[in-house]
């Protein structure tokens, strides 16, 4: 978050007056302006990475356990990890009462699905953070961590962010940044060895900051276990180049590669612009940055923008999520003309034969290319959809369609010309099968999944290719591992749930099975072939409510005793 300047409707963060000047002076080349034509293309056949939806997170996206009222609009966008204030906050950004802390909220983050990074020094009021002295803030530290240690129903804390834009708001009167780095980091450490530790969250990438801030925290032996920093500049076509700077520093350190998490992206001119920001979500994905966060500017309870503050209605910007919350299967290849133009990202599900592409930030008429089509058929029909650049304040009901056709597939491929675009708007292209009769969606692939303290892997005999093991833990609620499916069905009733997994134990192995603030049930699952090799299913009845369900699946979890053994989970099917 930063200090902001209030005017009427407008927040302008201090931390960007710098680069405002930097701008006059021609230091920083400001964006080009649009020009059309561009060109995106997408190959269907060059997966790289499962759909984990990355970018669905925000800062301070949840007010408090209440709002928004209701969860199925939050479920639908099925967020990554949020940033949310520290346990008995007393952050007033931009002078609203202080909220959002992370453990009043967690329970309203699990029911979607959503993981949260605690921001420590929102204990204090005031941004710039007013230091005081090193025994009030370890004072602070000790309890905050207490009172996490003692919340034994949260089991979605991702990560403590140990210090907010050091690079700007870190006091000279607490001694150098790396010295107090460290400090903290023991002190953590000292009463909670378990959560991850991020950080060092510098409000911009700065490559020879970067490295001497690694260098330091290796040598105390303190180096974060997500490195995290914000891309605030307005210049998202940066953002390849500051992970791969990143990562040749870390090797360069002999430290071992870290989960990336920019957990503050868009200024504050860009944030409600659906173009502009898919822009920014291409970009994190392909940099395969493991989690981003929406920036605050204005309100709490609206999750950045995406609901109006009236009435908790969808926005222009809401839709862009939603498109990107319904993607499945895996992240393919996109390529744009230029990295300052036409941009967007894309997904295809195998099982479904589903491809879907969102994109945006340019005007005038431009063309998608996708390839990599034959597993679809000879013809496939293609919707074009748009979602516009009507602001924050406006709701909107739904995506405008603005075509529906069918197109011969050529050599494995379709050209869609799509005209008279505006650069502020998005736009999303699915593509199925001509004459598949439509349906919802059965199968959720786990690697698609919220899964916590568990790892995403690969196998040619899982589903789609991809498959979650290491499934482990249990007896705690900052290890627990277990694996969140949001799913989307068409009515209330039961419904025959087909689990995808493999046990390679030998022995029948268990889980826990809960499902919207269920009951728990236990899932045996029989030994199979080995680990990684897949084919063998169970099943159990569920009984679902029409709309957005939550359904966890669990070695150990909350008011769960724990599993026995281990299982790897493939999918899940609901027939």
């Amino acid at each position: 978050m930063r200090a902001h300047i209030l005017g009427r409707g407008r927040v302008i963060s201090v931390s960007l007056l710098a680069t405002t000047a930097l701008l006059a002076t021609g230091a920083v080349t400001p964006t080009p302006a649009h020009a059309a034509g561009g060109t995106l293309t997408v190959d269907v056949s060059a997966p790289f990475k499962p759909v984990t939806r990355t970018a669905a997170g925000g800062l301070y996206a949840l007010k408090d356990a209440a709002t928004p009222p209701d969860d199925s609009l939050l479920r639908a966008l099925r967020p990554h990890t949020h940033t949310q204030p520290a346990p008995g906050v007393q952050q007033k950004p931009n002078g609203q009462p202080a909220g959002g802390d992370a453990l009043v909220v967690a329970d309203k983050a699990g029911r979607t699905g959503a993981g949260q990074i605690v921001r420590m020094p929102d204990i204090y009021p005031d941004f710039p953070y007013k230091w005081v002295s090193w025994n009030d803030w370890l004072g602070k530290v000790n309890t905050m961590i207490d009172k996490r240690l003692a919340a034994t129903g949260a089991s979605n804390i991702r990560g403590w962010e140990l210090w907010n834009e050091p690079d700007w708001t870190w006091s000279s009167a607490a001694g150098s940044f790396h010295d107090g780095w460290a400090r903290t980091f023991k002190a953590v450490r000292a009463k909670d060895a378990l959560t991850p530790i991020v950080g060092p969250s510098d409000a911009s990438y700065d490559s020879a900051r970067m490295r001497s801030f690694l260098t330091a925290s290796k040598a105390s032996g303190t180096v974060p276990d997500v490195i995290c920093w914000h891309e605030l500049i307005a210049r998202p076509e940066l953002i390849a180049a500051h992970v791969a700077d990143y990562r040749a520093i870390e090797a360069s350190l002999g430290i071992t590669p870290r989960p990336i998490s920019v957990n503050e992206y868009a200024a504050p001119e860009e944030i409600d612009v659906p173009g502009r920001v898919s822009s920014y979500i291409s970009k994190l994905e392909r940099a395969r940055v493991w989690s981003a966060d929406r920036a605050f500017w204005y309100e709490y309870g609206t999750f950045n923008g995406l609901l109006t503050t009236s009435s908790y209605r969808p926005t222009a910007s809401y839709w862009l999520y939603k498109w990107y919350g319904d993607m499945s299967g895996n992240m393919v290849t996109t390529t744009p003309s230029s990295l300052t133009g036409l941009g967007g990202f894309a997904s295809y599900d195998a099982t479904r034969k589903a491809v879907d592409v969102v994109f945006g930030n340019e005007a005038g008429t431009n063309t998608v290319n996708v390839s990599g089509l034959s597993a679809l058929g000879s013809s496939v029909k293609v919707t074009l959809r748009s979602t516009p650049n009507s602001g924050r304040g406006t709701a909107v009901s739904a995506p405008t369609t603005l075509s529906t056709t069918t197109r011969t597939v050529s050599n494995g491929a379709v050209s869609v010309s799509v005209p008279d675009m505006d650069a502020g708007a998005a736009y999303q292209l699915t593509i199925t099968p001509a004459g598949a009769t439509a349906d919802y969606q059965h199968r959720y692939e786990a690697e698609n999944a919220a899964v916590f303290r568990a790892q995403n892997l690969s196998s040619s005999s899982a589903s789609n290719g991809g498959y979650v093991g290491r499934i482990d833990n249990s007896g705690d609620p900052r290890t627990d591992s277990y694996v969140d499916f949001v799913v989307n069905v068409p009515t209330a009733r039961e419904y025959r749930m087909s689990i995808g997994y493999a046990n390679g134990t030998g022995a029948v192995a268990t889980q826990g099975l809960a499902y919207n603030g269920s009951a728990w049930s236990t899932v045996d699952y029989p030994a199979t072939a080995g680990w990684g090799t897949f084919g063998s299913t169970v099943s159990r009845t569920v009984t679902l409510k029409a709309g957005y369900n939550v359904i966890r699946l669990a070695k150990g979890s909350p008011f769960f005793p724990g599993g026995t053994g281990y299982v790897e989970l493939d999918y899940i099917q609901l027939d």
